[in-house]
């Protein structure tokens, strides 16, 4: 298994990708922590991981509390360490107007929430990895299309890359690798039925959307030590729709 006693904490965790991360990194042998606003929701999740063998713990946080942030990130350390940090909490963006239509309040409310949120999770969990030698920090990011009217998310994706690659710079010493994973809107099930974006795939290459387990297996491998010389930099699930 690729994440044999490692400790993970999954931000975000009763979202779609936020599942499907926490599901993965159990199945490979992590120990998974599942935080999120809905204790209910992120209860389902662990049931199921531990339903599958895994073993799954749930702590309700809001993102923008440091003060709770750090509390938890001390109290997950203080059992066995921290060794990977998935982040996957959204951005509460507000979509469907023109810059030109929409109120600067409106436009701020994601890059505000994911600027807030990504750098109190990060820096609570890098402290802890940091006197460990080592550790991964992985964020969801978006994608980069130039698509209209999606208001501040892209000003808050660009910021999020800003941030890991600072955050990468500064925490490489310690032995920590930071990246972040863009994908093209909405992943689309396996089946390609019924699921939010399957049908849309105008600009892919490959005529498909990645699905939410693709997410999760190229999360797997970025926290694995197969990734270990992997940090500054963005893995690209996009399927051709960002070229670089």
């Amino acid at each position: 298994m690729l994440l044999a006693d490692k400790t993970a904490i999954v931000y975000g965790g009763a979202g779609a990708i936020g599942s499907a991360v926490a599901r993965a990194y159990a199945r490979e042998g992590a120990e998974v922590h599942l935080a999120g606003r809905t204790e209910a929701s992120l209860a389902k999740v662990a049931e199921r991981i531990r339903r599958d063998g895994g073993t799954a713990h749930v702590a309700r946080l809001d993102v923008l509390d440091a003060a709770a942030v750090r509390q938890h990130a001390d109290a997950v350390a203080a059992r066995r360490g921290i060794d990977i940090c998935f982040n996957a909490t959204s951005n509460d963006d507000v979509q469907g107007a023109a810059l030109t239509e929409m109120p600067f309040a409106d436009f701020m409310r994601p890059v505000t929430k994911a600027v807030t949120a990504h750098f109190t999770v990060a820096t609570a969990v890098a402290r802890h990895m940091a006197a460990r030698g080592g550790g991964v920090i992985l964020v969801m990011a978006g994608g980069r299309e130039a698509i209209p009217q999606l208001g501040g998310s892209h000003v808050a994706w660009a910021a999020l890359a800003g941030l890991c690659r600072q955050l990468a710079a500064e925490l490489g010493p310690d032995g920590i690798r930071v990246a972040w994973l863009l994908s093209p809107g909405s992943p689309g099930s396996d089946d390609h039925s019924g699921a939010p974006g399957a049908s849309d795939t105008a600009g892919l290459l490959p005529a498909r959307r990645p699905s939410y387990d693709d997410v999760a297996n190229i999360a797997v491998f970025a926290a694995s030590d197969w990734a270990r010389t992997m940090t500054a930099t963005e893995l690209n699930l996009t399927a051709g729709a960002v070229i670089d």
